[in-house]
């Protein structure tokens, strides 16, 4: 199964409303990044045991570890959750900049260092969120 495949049917095996939410989420993310590269992580680790939510992940960047290593990941992740939904905002170096930039006027969604999590979106001001997810994809990389 491709990437694409396995992303369908991550988004198809979601209970409703979330399934409409996280195809809409796809479509806006993939606006804002129509070239991007696609990934799909599983939640798995290499032994088979869920260690994560699922995710699918938009975009390539590198980050440089304090050690000196690097490794190539996604800039924007969108993975469903017990609760609702979470877009996960890679890479920013200031674990304020979410909160203090969107948090106020994203509406009924909770925002860390990078996460922005939200049980539907009803609940939040989905041009905020699709601003948040631009500005990642433009500033990265």
């Amino acid at each position: 199964m491709n990437i694409q495949e396995q992303i369908d049917e991550y988004i198809t095996s979601q209970p409703e409303p979330k399934r409409s939410d996280m195809q809409a989420l796809h479509r806006i993310i993939l606006q804002v990044m129509p070239a991007c590269k696609l990934w799909f992580l599983n939640g798995k680790d290499g032994k088979g045991k869920t260690v994560s939510n699922s995710n699918i992940g938009y975009g390539l960047q590198t980050i440089k570890y304090a050690d000196g290593t690097s490794r190539e990941f996604y800039q924007i992740g969108l993975s469903a959750n017990k609760s609702g939904i979470s877009v996960y905002i890679i890479g920013i170096k200031d674990k304020t900049y979410l909160a203090q930039t969107y948090g106020k006027t994203l509406g009924k969604a909770s925002v860390s260092g990078y996460c922005i999590k939200f049980k539907t979106l009803n609940d939040i001001n989905i041009d905020m969120l699709e601003e948040a997810i631009r500005y990642a994809a433009e500033t990265q990389n």
